[in-house]
């Protein structure tokens, strides 16, 4: 789950990171508020949607007077905002932050996230602050140290100095460092984060070091354990099929092609989205109904699919374990019947009751292409779908 800067910098000042004040605004006059709140003759407007590349896009502006608060606030406020990692759709901006000004000196990187290769927690620190760090991994890499924690022994004071040395900090500078880094792995680990990046982290005039962004993900896995992380969750920056899947338990990613893909278990899902690959096409979605989905499941997830004015085909993977292929088979027939179903529909069912699940779909009278394996019903499919085009 991501939540927004303001959201993260808050979660960074529980834990006494070092963050500039500022003030939530949902309107332009509430960002006025929240500049005169500040005081000072520097601040800086900054849009609040869950994608990088605000700037760029013209969604962060540092302004130097009340006038400007509130013509830049107004500006930013109901703008669609494009990114690189938006998309062409943009994002609408419902709120922005208003932060005070900081005296930079210098500009840095440093973010921690889980590394699943290691199943450790990875500080990624570089000189480079300001920039993609995956632009800098591709141009710089010798300007980027990547160190793990070791779960047994936790962190110490040598990783602190060994980042701080990486970026070229001194004297009073390395204690903080030092300190940073002990409080963002606490905070990973008591708050089950999967990432907190900050970029830029700065080092201002005065020799102190301030996080002057945040971006935080966590664990969805974990919030039942963390209600007030859970208490975050702005839906409306979420894609709202997904937000409707996880109504109903139904993993859900949209994606850009236009084969709708409905299959049982992770593993299986990602071979289906391969495979239509393969023969030429690209899945709009994946989705895995789980391993004991009900008839009910079966129609919601056909609703979600199909919401996508992308699809152009459905192809239903199923390998009934604990999970009945007549079940499947009935919510099929009956969201076929009540959806008036008018895209191409391959089924490839294996498993528990696979014969009882073939003969409903047989019997139903309706357009089912039924397939006998996941190679036959992939190439059904992709075939289905170019006829059609």
């Amino acid at each position: 789950m991501n939540i927004h800067e303001y959201q993260a910098k808050a979660v960074l000042k529980e834990f006494g990171v070092p963050v500039p004040g500022g003030g939530i605004a949902f309107s332009t006059d509430e960002a006025v508020q929240a500049a005169e709140k500040l005081g000072g003759s520097l601040w800086v407007v900054k849009a609040q949607i869950h994608a990088g590349g605000r700037g760029k896009g013209g969604g962060v502006k540092l302004v130097k007077s009340i006038d400007d608060v509130r013509k830049e606030a107004d500006n930013i406020l109901g703008m669609t905002l494009v990114t690189h990692q938006t998309g062409p759709a943009g994002k609408q901006v419902s709120r922005v932050y208003v932060e005070e000004g900081c005296d930079i000196e210098r500009e840095l990187y440093l973010s921690a996230l889980v590394d699943r290769a290691t199943s450790r927690v990875a500080f990624i620190a570089s000189t480079e602050g300001g920039m993609d760090i995956e632009e800098v991994a591709a141009k710089t890499p010798e300007k980027i140290l990547t160190m793990t924690i070791d779960p047994a022994t936790g962190v110490s004071g040598f990783h602190g100095r060994k980042i701080a040395f990486a970026l070229a900090l001194k004297g009073d500078l390395v204690k903080q460092c030092v300190k940073l880094i002990a409080t963002l792995y606490k905070l990973v680990l008591e708050k089950d984060a999967s990432l907190l990046e900050i970029n830029p982290l700065v080092v201002t005039k005065a020799g102190a070091l301030i996080c002057l962004d945040a971006k935080m993900n966590f664990d969805g896995n974990a919030l039942y354990r963390h209600p007030d992380i859970a208490g975050l969750r702005d839906i409306s920056e979420e894609d709202p099929a997904e937000v409707a899947a996880s109504k109903f338990d139904l993993n859900y990613i949209k994606l850009d092609g236009a084969i709708g893909c409905m299959v049982n278990g992770a593993g299986l899902a990602m071979a289906t989205m391969d495979i239509i690959n393969l023969y030429g096409s690209s899945p709009a979605n994946f989705l895995d109904v789980g391993g004991g989905a009900t008839r009910e499941q079966v129609m919601n997830a056909f609703r979600i699919i199909l919401s996508d004015d992308n699809v152009q085909g459905i192809l239903v993977n199923i390998f009934g374990g604990i999970m009945r292929c007549d079940i499947i088979a009935e919510g099929i027939v009956g969201a076929a019947n009540e959806m008036d179903i008018s895209v191409p529909l391959v089924v490839r069912l294996e498993g528990t009751n696979v014969d009882l699940g073939k003969k409903i779909l047989s019997d139903s009278g309706l357009a089912i292409v039924s397939a006998d394996n996941l190679d036959d019903a992939a190439q059904k499919i992709v075939a289905q779908v170019k006829a059609a085009a």
